[in-house]
């Protein structure tokens, strides 16, 4: 790097290309305005380009406006990473892996009380359906959809979940109320693509004592969060796991229908490689999860 000038002299130039006055620049960065000039004059002769035409107004040439978003984006960044580190200071990151729907739904609103118990955790946070490599460094620890088929890894289990269907005022204004879980089978069900992660209304039907009906579909969902959209839209009923809409029930946004109880053959488990969940940092993320999902399993109790 033996163009390199002085970060000073780059500083010099990047102010002059706002402020397109050598006064203004000296003034902004507590110089005179020779200073500035002298500064300027030895950076076009270090580059061999003439950066500015110096007449009664200073005007970029095509080379000073060639490198002028170059040596501002510089600044910026630097700027911005220095704060990153500044702000990481004395703190421990976390990376953690979860499903992107886990994470919208259930993790990203608690966050902030993670932050005030444990000021000192980072928490870099990474969402995927795949499988992790804990061994290839993707990620410190993960909260997984299962069965608690986790051989060869610490796994603890977290909350489960219940199944049921929601839909939004708007809709029950605009096409009545069901009355009874059979009322459902005239009324506009989502339905989502998917294998065993995805609560099936046939399952539904057949735990109300219903037979079930292929439905009429005009649109498969390909994830959660699109079909919890589209019940939001009040395009139909959905059928839902408790974590994924909270919010939307506690803020009237959904309604949900038939207080028929409906476990999830599913739960979410924290994950991590044996022999790390003493570590201090990840003791306290484990501890601070597993109390917040104690208050959930309170509640759907």
């Amino acid at each position: 790097m033996r163009d390199l000038p002085p970060t000073a002299t780059l500083r010099a130039f990047e102010a002059a290309t706002r402020h397109l006055t050598f006064t203004s620049a000296a003034q902004e960065l507590h110089v005179t305005q020779s200073a500035v000039s002298h500064q300027l004059k030895h950076l076009e002769a270090l580059w061999g380009v003439q950066l500015f035409e110096r007449s009664k107004t200073l005007r970029l040439t095509a080379a000073g406006a060639a490198l002028a978003p170059i040596v501002r984006e510089f600044f910026i960044s630097l700027e911005a990473t220095l704060g990153d580190l500044r702000e990481q200071k004395d703190r421990v990151r976390l990376s953690v892996s979860t499903t992107y729907s886990f994470a919208l739904k259930w993790l990203l609103p608690r966050l902030p009380r993670l932050s005030r118990q444990y000021p000192e955790l980072l928490v870099s946070l990474d969402t995927t359906d795949k499988i992790i490599h804990f061994s290839h460094g993707q990620a410190d620890v993960a909260i997984r959809l299962g069965k608690s088929n986790y051989p060869g890894l610490h796994s603890e289990f977290l909350f489960g979940e219940q199944v049921f269907p929601v839909a939004s005022p708007e809709l029950l204004r605009r096409v009545g109320t069901p009355q009874s879980p059979a009322d459902l089978m005239h009324f506009p069900l989502l339905t989502r693509d998917g294998a065993e992660l995805v609560p099936k209304w046939e399952v539904w039907f057949q735990a109300v004592g219903l037979a079930y009906l292929p439905l009429k579909e005009s649109v498969r969902f390909g994830d959660t969060n699109m079909t919890v959209e589209a019940a939001l839209l009040g395009q139909g009923v959905a059928l839902v796991r408790s974590g994924h809409v909270e919010n939307e029930i506690s803020d009237g946004r959904l309604v949900r229908l038939f207080d028929v109880p409906l476990p999830s053959p599913l739960a979410y488990y924290f994950v991590c490689p044996k022999g790390i969940e003493s570590q201090p940092h990840i003791a306290s993320f484990r501890q601070w999860l597993v109390g917040e999902a104690l208050k959930v399993q309170r509640l759907d109790e």
